[in-house]
């Protein structure tokens, strides 16, 4: 039995062994893409400085914040605020904590953390709700805001709904490039508190001596914590990526840029890479042959060793419509079932809290293990594929074998709207043809980006089917309907 850190209050307190025992049930998230205005599948997201990431925008969301908790919790609500290594990260959270100061509420700040950070926070140091300025794994140019509850969650509809029409009664400014709200004090203690618990809890009894680990923290949040975490369970670590500037977050480094991990390990000769991305909440790994393993393979390899300690109750794991087919047919063969849902890690708790699932994430590294949170959290993620290496005694490259990926492409299409596919009669056609083509070997998905004027086509099928061709067809087909062009 694992000791947990002192601090770890959520669980002493309520007697509770898993989130599962105080954590509420959510239902299956409503397609609201056309009811909201400024919240996408993962908070708030645009460029920093301009409407509604402004100072006074960003002053009414914190107020918002407070008035809809004040309500709730009927005393003065108590807030936790954090962000990523942005240029514009402080003076955001800043003008956030101005807004619920000044309506009565209290903020304490957690300086750079990654975002799953806040939610732990939120939860175990008895916060009612945390916020995060990011925008994960964009460039340093946007920003953005989450919101985590007291249990750990991000979906909150009706505090959305008070944000969205405060934000709609308000006139947009023109961009903001400087901004002069003054830094808010951080409190160390909470980033203390954030690393106890990954490395006396989460990481407990695990001894890494002997591994050698390249590590990318993206030039973001995981930068004042990965290379402190791993140096102290025994590993011999290389860092690259640790030296934000405000600007270089993302910036040719991290998981979107995992080739320079693949070179990086390479050159130092380390055993295993872990690259994160710029708030730290999804990971990707580099193996000892140094081929890329993600987020598809994580789950792989996670659901295998559960299923034989005889701890994936039920035998289920939960991904998106991204997450690659060979990966479905790789689970089916050993009996565990593929629950799929809509793209983003809200919608995949909320599979998992509804199926009482366990584990579940996305293929881009973004993995919930819902026994220590349900947030995703890259660093949580890093420490139990290694958990699993050390005590199966295998290599990563050899824990991921059995997995058999289909050949996939996806194709972004710049669309000038966007309009239910299934209106669309040329787009709905052409699918028909393509998926007859395929004769039931692979599948098609459409859907569009949740923050950029893109639509998505993704296409997967086995081996010796023209997927690039098929995929194409589908493309021209909604760039004929949708497409910016108009020539």
């Amino acid at each position: 039995m694992r000791t947990l850190p002192p601090h770890y209050k959520f669980l002493k307190e309520t007697k509770a062994t898993s989130v599962w025992d105080w954590a509420g049930r959510l239902p299956s998230p409503p397609n609201r893409m056309d009811m909201k205005r400024f919240f996408g599948t993962d908070g708030i997201r645009g460029r920093a400085g301009a409407f509604p990431l402004q100072p006074e925008a960003l002053a009414v969301v914190g107020a918002t914040l407070t008035r809809v908790f004040a309500a709730r919790v009927r005393r003065v609500p108590r807030f936790v605020i954090g962000g990523d290594t942005r240029e514009s990260s402080a003076w955001m959270a800043a003008a956030l904590a101005r807004g619920m100061t000044q309506s009565g509420g209290t903020v304490s700040c957690a300086g750079v953390i990654p975002t799953p950070g806040i939610a732990y926070l939120t939860r175990a140091e008895g916060f009612d709700a945390g916020v995060v300025v990011s925008a994960s794994h964009n460039p340093f140019e946007d920003n953005g805001i989450k919101f985590f509850l007291a249990s750990g969650e991000k979906r909150d509809d009706e505090l959305e709904a008070a944000i969205e029409d405060a934000l709609r009664s308000l006139s947009p400014e023109p961009p903001v490039t400087v901004c002069d709200e003054a830094p808010l004090w951080e409190d160390p203690t909470h980033a203390l508190s954030y690393l106890e618990f990954l490395t006396q809890y989460i990481a407990a009894d695990l001894d890494l001596s002997g591994w050698s680990v390249a590590i990318d923290c993206a030039n973001g949040a995981a930068a004042p914590y990965a290379n402190i975490m791993l140096q102290a369970l025994g590993a011999q670590t290389f860092v690259t990526g640790a030296t934000p500037t405000g600007r270089n977050i993302n910036d040719h480094c991290g998981t979107v840029h995992i080739h320079h991990l693949v070179a990086f390990k390479r050159s130092v000769g380390a055993r295993l890479g872990i690259a994160f991305d710029g708030d730290a909440d999804r990971c990707l790994f580099v193996d000892e042959a140094g081929e890329v393993v993600d987020g598809d393979a994580i789950l792989y390899a996670l659901a295998l060793d559960a299923d034989a300690r005889g701890e994936l109750t039920p035998r289920c794991v939960v991904a998106t419509v991204m997450s690659n087919l060979g990966l479905e047919v790789a689970l089916r063969e050993r009996g565990i079932e593929l629950i799929r849902t809509p793209v983003g890690d809200r919608a995949v708790l909320a599979a998992m809290l509804e199926r009482g699932a366990l584990l579940g994430g996305e293929q881009s590294g973004h993995i919930i293990f819902a026994r220590q949170s349900l947030a995703g959290d890259g660093l949580i993620t890093a420490l139990n594929v290694l958990r699993l290496l050390v005590e199966r005694n295998l290599s990563l490259h050899a824990a991921v074998q059995g997995l058999t990926r289909f050949p996939q492409t996806l194709v972004n299409i710049p669309v000038r709207e966007k309009r239910p596919f299934e209106t669309l009669p040329s787009v709905t056609a052409t699918v028909r043809e393509v998926e007859a083509q395929l004769a039931g070997r692979g599948r098609v998905l459409l859907r569009y980006s949740g923050t950029e004027n893109l639509a998505r086509v993704m296409l997967e099928a086995a081996n010796g089917i023209d997927i690039g061709a098929l995929a194409a067809q589908v493309a021209a087909a909604i760039e004929r309907d949708l497409g910016n062009d108009r020539s």
